[in-house]
């Protein structure tokens, strides 16, 4: 591949779009430089669990033919990667399992805005079965999808197979889904950035409420302004959005190219999981960021959220919502054991059980944001641990996967159950070159002060010019 490729390639949403709407190149010659790159390194990675190829190709020459006609959008024909949870009509959504025949009738509410924008989808991006297992993106099905800072190594879950993709240059941008830190841990593993979003920004239909209000939809970029612009295409303004949606009269992508401002952040290497500890690396990237942070002006002083008893009504939702999804496919005898037996208890949760997990909601949010009164910003590390060695959870049943989640989900799931806002935002490699990551959060409605926060972190240290090995 010639060095100008490979720089197109990692060009990113921001600038391909400056290309294409100048005729410096084409939706065609994109598209097709990025099927070339999932053709030729895909193998080693397991990203994609499908790939569009024609049909992307398809999409391409009618962005085209928009942008000759004067269309500027930001996404106008800037090709994408979509998680394999959300339906593609036409197409299959197995959710990482082998027990899906019939392909979706319809278009996700996210697609549908993605096909508005004008960007062609190049195909679904892996996941493990029904998204069960945060740790690892792995299926008894569609295998492995490794790391590509390392292929030892997991990509996090679940939705790894998008940025594993995003990561290794196989598409400029994608589409995750985040029900207990599904964007933010991958992206954290692989180097990007990723907002989950206040609930309600971005829509989740048909399903209005996925995982019983825990999963939201959101963008993973390898910058900052990429990840902005995508989300906002996507954005809960007009038809199909949820009414009234905070934080809509700002645009991300104009955080992202704002100051923030003086800001109070408490930062806290407390989890939501009490018997969870921080390891070195994630003590020290937020060691590291705060005094960042300090430099650019911020006052930053430790302090520590009042959590309380997050982890049951986060697992009954969770498990409720693993039920749900079950219960959607044409095959459910097909799933792997760990899975099915999820499944099964998640349908025994619905009831009492979810009413009260759900009842609690309020008082916590409560409980929780009392941080905010006197902060703006809370940095926490995004997991307690850097990425496990692939396979490692292979034949783990389904108490030890539970139980082995804590340290990947004690600084991000609180903020699902109470749906706020939160962010990974890349720091660095490691001693081994892995990457490293902090998170923001906010309450709710604050992505856009997360975003600029975080473009000014970017500015301050880039990361977007990293690649992977295996790239």
């Amino acid at each position: 591949m010639a060095a100008g490729d490979e720089d197109l390639a990692f060009a990113g949403v921001a600038r391909l779009g400056e290309l294409l709407r100048a005729g410096k190149v084409t939706p065609r010659e994109v598209v097709e430089l990025h099927l070339g790159r999932i053709e030729r390194l895909d193998s080693r990675l397991n990203a994609f669990l499908s790939v569009r190829a024609e049909k992307a190709l398809a999409e391409a020459d009618g962005a085209l033919r928009r942008l000759r006609a004067g269309d500027a959008g930001a996404l106008l024909g800037v090709p994408v990667a979509v998680k394999d949870d959300v339906d593609i009509a036409g197409e299959l959504t197995t959710r990482g399992t082998g027990a899906q025949a019939t392909p979706a009738r319809a278009d996700a509410e996210v697609v549908r805005r993605l096909r508005a924008a004008g960007a062609p989808i190049l195909g679904k991006t892996a996941l493990p079965e029904l998204a069960t297992c945060g740790q690892i993106t792995e299926s008894p099905t569609y295998g492995v999808t490794r790391n590509p800072w390392d292929p030892a190594r997991t990509s996090g879950g679940t939705s790894g197979g998008s940025a594993v993709a995003i990561a290794a240059g196989l598409a400029p941008v994608g589409l995750g889904a985040d029900g207990a830190g599904s964007i933010r841990v991958p992206a954290a593993f692989c180097g990007l950035f990723a907002l989950a979003p206040s609930r309600g920004r971005i829509s989740t239909m048909p399903d209005p409420e996925p995982w019983h209000g825990l999963t939201v939809f959101g963008g993973m970029a390898r910058s900052v302004l990429d990840a902005a612009l995508f989300d906002d295409a996507l954005s809960a303004r007009g038809p199909g959005g949820s009414v009234g949606a905070p934080g809509l009269d700002v645009t991300l992508a104009l955080a992202a190219t704002a100051e923030p401002g003086r800001l109070r952040v408490a930062m806290s290497l407390k989890g939501m999981v009490p018997w969870v500890r921080p390891g070195a690396v994630a003590r020290r990237s937020v060691e590291q960021t705060a005094d960042l942070l300090r430099s650019l002006g911020h006052r930053v002083s430790e302090r520590d959220p009042t959590y309380g008893q997050l982890s049951d009504g986060i697992g009954v939702r969770s498990l409720a919502g693993i039920a749900d999804d079950a219960a959607k496919l044409d095959h459910p005898e097909r799933l792997g054991d760990r899975a099915r037996r999820m499944a099964r208890l998640g349908r025994a949760l619905h009831g009492r059980a979810l009413r009260r997990a759900r009842q609690r909601e309020p008082s916590a949010r409560r409980r929780v944001n009392r941080v905010f009164a006197e902060h703006d910003i809370l940095l926490t590390p995004v997991t307690a641990v850097q990425p496990c060695p692939v396979e490692h959870w292979h034949d783990a049943g389904m108490i030890r996967t539970l139980l082995g989640g804590g340290p990947y989900v004690t600084y991000t799931a609180a903020w699902n159950y109470l749906g706020q806002p939160a962010a990974s935002v890349p720091t660095g490699l490691d001693e081994d070159g892995l990457p490293t990551a902090v998170q923001l959060a906010g309450p709710p409605g604050s992505e856009t002060t997360i975003v600029a926060l975080a473009a000014q972190i970017e500015r301050a240290h880039p990361w977007a010019h990293r690649k992977p090995p295996v790239s």
